[in-house]
């Protein structure tokens, strides 16, 4: 007897076949991982300079053609490797850097083994090396396909040529950008790496076209101590203005290391371009840090503004995870609070600790708007006075005061009164005893006010002119905030509380800040489910949206991982009073009023700049002055 068919019912006849799972092999496998280690020519320059200087090597330099999309050469003087090496070096996860036991104890820039067989996988690799007393090899690989080690001529070191970068996934070379971009971003991989080793030199060139090419970037290795060397290779990489207006930082809590250098808030840009981090040598781009850096000066400059700075977190490896991304560009700190803390009050107190000092360029900017135009660096102009004369003395003799006055008794007397009248500069010169003491202090003796705004001083070495209104600004200023620190922030209790529906995991951000927003007297609670209470707002602040703030902080929190929010709206409305409190533009000082601003301004922190980040003075050297007017 024949067995009944299974009834198969018409659901079942319509699934769609189970999918196989399959073993990729080898060389889809390093083409995904060059999709996540190599987004770009930059990001292979990067991952080749940084294997040269993880092989010890002092002088590093980098070739280029196109952008780096049909060349990209990285040369070195490190340790080398042998034929046994080469095949080794590229292969997936192989690596001389780490054992695998620790990977929390890294001391170098690469850990993963992934560099060197992702660039083979996605272009054509060639590698020449030489071990110190070993002979020099060669191997090519191209689209992950190598050919035997060959014998190959070269002294000490690595050479690294890879060719026609995404030639095998030529999908990817749409996504590049223009040859110009692409090596602006390889000179910036280059520049970073040249801050974080001051000791290595570097050479980066364009050879597009052929031949040697030109050289696009060159420092030479520095001599001295960390911080010297760290100062003049950020002179060779941000310019002389950078150095001359850096300040030195060096801080140490809890096993963190914090160095290097910040600008003064009166040298700012209008962008985050000149921020340059580093954890333990590694160029990183961490929210935390960056969050830091703006916290640390967010009272100096505007919101237009940001500061410029190249700073340093050395620390046992154990204190920061560097494996959190492929391109280990992020890092995440086991106390994140204590390395953003450490950063704020070291560059604090570096900022209070340099006084009433302004920033050069503010000096500079002075002299080219003094200069005539088309003079620029060239010599200056010989006039008619100076000229050697055939007869007679070069210059003739300046009449006396007397003889002046005298010159005009001829005019009709409302000549003379019209005259008089057109000449009538708006300065006030005052009569000031000779005070050498004085004017051995930075900000000299005040000899004169110009426009009732603007306060001339002399000093040993030149002038300095001073905004009295921006200057006591910030005078009235920093002496509110010492008020309001030794005093508290008042805070003002709502008649009915403000109810605030969040969702729950925001709700609970904001209650893990309670108390830091207390102190600022914006006093919060939980109300059950992701709503939050806002009881207790700053009285300094008057009536305010408190859903509007809250959701501000979260925002912030988000983006930077710490909120400022409370504490701006404070201090702007500080600055608003200190700006209404404060000497106004148009009124007359007598000399010891002015003298006095000017001692105050030298005795408090942060008085060269405005609530702005604006100066409150300028200073021009005696030498600069005669150089306007040609007597040098």
């Amino acid at each position: 007897m024949n067995s009944p068919k299974p009834n198969i019912s018409q659901d079942h006849k319509d699934l769609p076949a189970r999918p196989v799972i399959r073993q990729l092999d080898e060389g889809a496998i390093n083409r995904i991982a060059a999709g996540e280690v190599v987004e770009r020519p930059a990001s292979a320059v990067k991952e080749l300079v940084e294997n040269a200087i993880d092989a010890g090597a002092t002088r590093v330099d980098v070739a280029y053609a196109d952008g780096g999309k049909t060349l990209i050469r990285v040369a070195d003087d490190g340790c080398g490797m042998g034929a046994e090496d080469l095949p080794l070096a590229l292969s997936r996860h192989a690596t001389s850097k780490i054992d695998g036991s620790d990977l929390l104890d890294i001391h170098t820039f690469g850990f993963r083994g992934e560099a060197l067989p992702s660039l083979a996988a996605v272009g054509r690799l060639k590698i020449t090396s030489r071990p110190t007393g070993g002979e020099g090899v060669t191997l090519s690989v191209s689209g992950g396909r190598a050919e035997p080690v060959k014998p190959a001529a070269i002294s000490k070191g690595t050479v690294v040529e890879l060719r026609d970068l995404f030639y095998a996934t030529p999908a990817r070379l749409k996504f590049l950008r223009t040859d110009r971009a692409e090596a602006q971003a390889i000179g910036d991989v280059v520049k970073r790496l040249a801050m974080a080793e001051p000791f290595v030199g570097f050479t980066l060139r364009d050879v597009s076209g052929g031949g040697e090419g030109r050289v696009t970037f060159r420092a030479d290795p520095q001599t001295g101590d960390m911080f010297d060397a760290l100062h003049g290779r950020l002179a060779t990489v941000l310019g002389k203005e950078f150095a001359e207006n850096a300040l030195a930082i060096d801080a140490e809590r809890e096993g963190l290391h914090l160095t290097g250098y910040a600008a003064l808030p009166t040298y700012s840009r209008g962008s985050s371009v000149a921020q340059f981090l580093f954890v333990n040598g590694r160029p990183v781009k961490d929210k935390l840090l960056i969050g830091a850096l703006r916290g640390a000066y967010f009272d100096f400059l505007s919101r237009d503004r940001h500061p410029a700075a190249c700073l340093f977190i050395d620390c046992d490896p154990h204190l920061v995870d560097v494996n959190v991304h492929p391109a280990k560009s992020e890092v995440r700190f086991r106390d994140p609070g204590l390395a953003r803390g450490l950063i704020v009050s070291a560059l604090r107190h570096a900022l209070a600790e340099a006084g009433h000092r302004a920033s050069t360029t503010v000096a500079n900017a002075t002299l080219g708007a003094m200069r005539p135009e088309g003079q620029g660096e060239t010599p200056p102009r010989i006039y008619q006075m100076d000229r050697p004369s055939m007869v007679g003395p070069a210059v003739p003799p300046r009449p006396s005061s007397d003889a002046i006055d005298q010159s005009y008794q001829w005019q009709a007397p409302e000549m003379t009164r019209g005259f008089a009248e057109a000449a009538m500069p708006s300065a006030r010169a005052e009569e000031v005893a000779d005070a050498p003491e004085v004017e051995a202090l930075p900000l000299g003796a005040a000899r004169a006010q110009v426009h009732e705004n603007y306060i001339i001083a002399q000093t040993e070495r030149g002038m300095v002119i001073v905004d009295q209104h921006a200057a006591h600004e910030r005078l009235v200023y920093e002496k509110l905030k010492r008020q309001m620190a030794e005093n508290g922030v008042a805070s003002q209790a709502l008649l009915i509380p403000e109810v605030v529906e969040l969702g729950a995991n925001d709700a609970q951000v904001l209650l893990d800040i309670a108390d830091d927003l207390a102190r600022l007297g914006l006093v919060i609670e939980p109300f059950g489910g992701g709503a939050i209470a806002v009881r207790e707002t700053p009285a300094i602040l008057g009536t305010i949206d408190a859903k509007v703030m809250i959701t501000d902080i979260l925002d912030e929190l988000a983006d930077l991982g710490d909120s400022l929010t409370v504490q701006a709206r404070i201090e702007a409305v500080l600055s608003r009073v200190a700006c209404h409190g404060s000497i106004r533009s148009g009124r007359r000082m007598r000399a010891e009023e002015m003298n006095a601003l000017l001692r105050e301004m030298e005795a408090t922190p942060h008085s060269g700049q405005c609530n702005h980040g604006r100066p409150t003075y300028v200073e021009l050297k005696l030498s600069d002055i005669e150089r306007l007017f040609g007597r040098t």
